[in-house]
């Protein structure tokens, strides 16, 4: 089956949450920003999660999609940087803000890479650990067609990426990657800032000692000169992603603490843990609450 075959069977399970996710944003007022990191390497921020974008002699490897809206921004932002077609497309984890374009890049003739578990997650479907929110299985056309299970190499003309799984983290098929002739390491959401804590889909399989152990994994590819792009958030250097790292002990430890005394998660959720992390990150009341609750379920 050709992969517009596909598209048109996949069509009605991919519309309707791309309805959705329309009438919250307006796409049409997105702009799709660029930072040059070197060696033919860009960020790109847009809405949704960052993307990385490494050009080749005669193709480019992508890193992240954001939202199926903003297809036709970021592919032609990409024309602009690159002036090459877009051989791969590699998911770093399976939530929409990530992976919402990945059929529209298809359907451009991208392959579609991605951890096993990630695959599986997608294609099965998952449920929000707080919420209990059913987020339903992908569109077959919007799945990684190329799986790994550890690590693996990916190569167009002249450039290399390496694929590194980092086990029940952000979720349970996370992928960061390395890309060493340019000295940039793009993290997906296991490093995620900006006035917020990270999440941790733990009805995936995510955890906070997984979070702890994946920034650990990312420090030890990077040194002081390495460009981070985290999964949301300004580009970073080894400095931050340690200090980001200090905020995730912190609060493991403000939670575990109680936890061990004994205390139900409502009981941790009252004594307030994470209020001095708080004012660090410059988060919200409600995501204190929220990323108290997912420490707490994960530990």
């Amino acid at each position: 089956m050709n992969r517009i075959a596909i598209a048109a069977l996949a069509g009605a399970a991919f519309l309707a949450p791309a309805l959705a996710s329309r009438a919250q944003t307006n796409y049409a007022a997105v702009q799709i920003k660029p930072t040059d990191l070197g060696r033919h390497t860009w960020m790109l921020e847009g809405n949704g999660g960052n993307i990385t974008v490494v050009e080749g002699a005669d193709a480019v490897i992508m890193v992240d999609t954001q939202f199926a809206p903003l297809h036709d921004k970021i592919k032609a932002a990409i024309a602009e940087l690159a002036h090459k077609p877009i051989r791969y497309v590699v998911d770093t984890h399976l939530h929409g803000d990530h992976t919402g374009g990945n059929q529209a890049f298809w359907m451009d003739g991208a392959t579609l890479v991605g951890q096993d578990l990630l695959k599986k997650s997608m294609a099965e479907g998952t449920t929000n650990a707080l919420s209990g929110a059913k987020t339903p299985p992908a569109p077959a056309a919007a799945l990684p067609t190329v799986t790994y299970a550890e690590r693996t190499t990916l190569a167009v003309k002249g450039r290399r990426v390496e694929l590194i799984h980092v086990p029940r983290a952000h979720t349970r098929g996370d992928t960061i990657v390395w890309i060493p002739d340019a000295d940039v390491l793009a993290t997906g959401d296991i490093v995620s800032v900006g006035g917020r804590y990270p999440n941790i889909d733990v009805g995936d399989g995510g955890g906070i000692e997984g979070m702890i152990a994946g920034v650990d994994a990312c420090l030890k590819h990077i040194d002081a000169k390495t460009k981070v792009v985290p999964g949301h958030g300004p580009l970073m250097d080894r400095e931050a992603v340690k200090t980001y790292r200090q905020v995730l002990v912190d609060a493991r430890d403000a939670v575990k603490a109680l936890k061990a005394q004994g205390m139900s998660e409502d009981q941790v959720v009252a004594a307030k843990p994470l209020a001095a992390i708080q004012t660090r990150v410059g988060a919200t009341d409600q995501a204190s609450v929220n990323f108290a609750r997912l420490i707490y379920k994960s530990l």
